[in-house]
């Protein structure tokens, strides 16, 4: 007997705007929701809602307050950063939870997918919290960040993990807890990119992610370091900006930006994967089973762990920010590259939380 669900229910989608990796996360979400029949209500800012924005054209979006994240121009003082902003960002959460509060009512908003975005959820509603990061690296106060987070989680309905509950995952400490008294459901990796058969045409795909000015050092970097480069290559520099640009300067094809679709052909395209370790990249270079090399944000902890983690299961190779050459690449050959999670994700078990 299928489960006959009651008509239309609004859903309110709300990922935090740190980078472009929990907005790019949520795309396959928002997808199901409208195949699934209900009626997604995208809210964020900055780049994160910009991009989701070109995304999905006709789907009513929303602007929350800025968190101000800022990051420090040294990786060493990335913490100390954070906790400076720390005021303006318990603002902010404040400020979000009156407004989905008004939100609930003005747009009759029946249920909540927070990813990452603390101030975002509601008794009235089913409000779900999506992250990867049960606990939060932040060196010797990690225990700590990680107490107050698991706290604020257990005031959501359920908690979703985008990874397996199995011994092989891609989380490793950071999505798995020894114990814990948390509505977790890992609902596995999820991505918005498709593996295709297609001809090889960039021996290397570049491509550019994170908060600044980290990203900006990066590219600067790297676009010299390219150009020592032998073969083809494509270089996505991660700014969304309102029209895309291409520009090709000897043997390497420059882009402001890409859209889903852009990307997903142009990484089937591409050999070989240079990128930031930010852990929906990993997700999606899982999906594509590709080969890559990564470089961690400089400071940012969870990027940092990833990296070691993976390196040390022999799948990715990596380099800290501002040791990496180029040569660096060679070391690929020598790792097994990311590959599938064979799972198809149960959309149905998911939403019905949305149903009760």
């Amino acid at each position: 007997m299928s489960i006959e669900y009651s008509a239309n229910k609004t859903i309110l989608v709300a990922p935090l705007n740190w980078g472009l990796g929990h907005a790019t996360r949520c795309i396959p979400i928002i997808k199901a929701l409208q195949d699934n029949n209900y009626i997604p209500i995208i809210a964020s800012d900055g780049i994160a809602l910009a991009l989701l924005r070109k995304e999905f054209p006709y789907i009513q979006t929303l602007e929350l307050p800025s968190y101000h994240i800022e990051y420090a121009k040294n990786g060493k003082n990335f913490k100390w950063k954070l906790i400076k902003n720390l005021p303006k960002m318990i603002t902010a959460i404040l400020d979000e939870k009156k407004m989905v509060k008004s939100w609930i009512k003005k747009h009759g908003i029946d249920g909540i997918i927070s990813d990452n975005r603390l101030g975002v959820y509601s008794k009235k509603v089913p409000s779900v919290f999506m992250t990867h990061q049960l606990n939060v690296m932040t060196g010797n106060t990690t225990w700590l960040t990680s107490k107050c987070h698991q706290e604020i989680m257990k005031k959501y309905t359920e908690c979703w993990i985008p990874d397996t509950d199995a011994e092989i995952n891609l989380t490793g400490e950071l999505g798995h807890l020894k114990t814990n008294d948390l509505n977790l459901k890992y609902i596995g990796p999820l991505s918005r990119m498709r593996k295709k058969e297609t001809p090889k045409v960039y021996d290397l795909m570049v491509i550019l992610s994170g908060p600044e000015p980290q990203r900006t050092f990066l590219e600067e970097k790297l676009k010299k370091e390219v150009l020592r480069y032998e073969g083809k290559v494509v270089f996505v520099k991660g700014v969304v900006e309102k029209t895309q640009t291409k520009e090709e300067i000897e043997h390497v094809t420059y882009y402001n930006f890409m859209n889903s679709k852009q990307l997903e052909q142009t990484f089937n395209e591409s050999d070989l994967v240079l990128c930031r370790s930010g852990y929906t990249t990993v997700m999606d270079l899982a999906k594509l089973e590709k080969k890559a090399f990564f470089i961690p944000t400089p400071g940012q902890y969870e990027q940092e762990y990833l990296a070691i983690k993976l390196q040390n299961e022999n799948l990715v190779p990596y380099a800290m920010q501002n040791d990496f050459t180029i040569e660096d690449l060679s070391k690929v050959k020598s790792f097994k590259g990311l590959s599938q999670f064979q799972n198809e994700i149960d959309w149905d078990a998911m939403f019905s939380i949305f149903e009760d």
